[in-house]
């Protein structure tokens, strides 16, 4: 009970920091887990709809990093940068993602994979250093719409695999 009670009161002096997002994706949780840990499979899905990913490096493990530039649909790009900060598989992904490795407005996100039936639900937590930077977030980056759609593309991305592993 006293463990509950300290993850409810730390999620409380987070909540005006995070965002958080969840979605069911039918595929098994092994799968999905596998989308987030392999860049031939990240660069094929990962962020809103109309963005590609050019990865410079990855380094899946702890510690390890991925550096990588998103291309918006308007052609800007965005430098990103994220290291892997707790490794659990299939069930927890822990990450700190910023634009650069010493970026002080970098924010830490961590993504829980729980069995759904035959699916697989994914929720992504993300906590930012301040309230301005999450708001800052949402209303510049359309950051909650933006998870959205990129865990929407992972859910598309997944599916077509599991189809195809079907049909084949």
């Amino acid at each position: 009970m006293a463990a509950t009670g300290r993850k409810a009161s730390a999620q409380s002096v987070t909540a005006d920091r995070e965002i958080v997002i969840s979605r069911a994706i039918s595929a098994p949780r092994e799968l999905v887990f596998e989308a987030f840990t392999e860049v031939r499979h990240l660069s094929r899905w990962w962020g809103p709809e109309g963005f590609t990913t050019t990865t410079r490096a990855f380094e899946f493990r702890v510690g390890g990093e991925w550096d990588f530039v998103m291309h918006g649909p308007d052609g800007t790009d965005y430098q990103e940068w994220i290291t892997w900060t707790e490794l659990a598989p299939p069930e927890r992904i822990a990450m700190l993602h910023g634009e650069t490795r010493d970026d002080p407005n970098a924010f830490e996100s961590v993504l829980t994979f729980e069995p759904d039936g035959a699916a697989t639900r994914v929720e992504m937590r993300t906590v930012f250093p301040t309230k301005e930077l999450r708001d800052e977030a949402v209303e510049k980056y359309h950051a909650i719409e933006a998870g959205r759609q990129t865990l929407s593309n992972l859910a598309t991305y997944v599916t077509e695999i599991v189809r195809e592993g079907a049909e084949g």
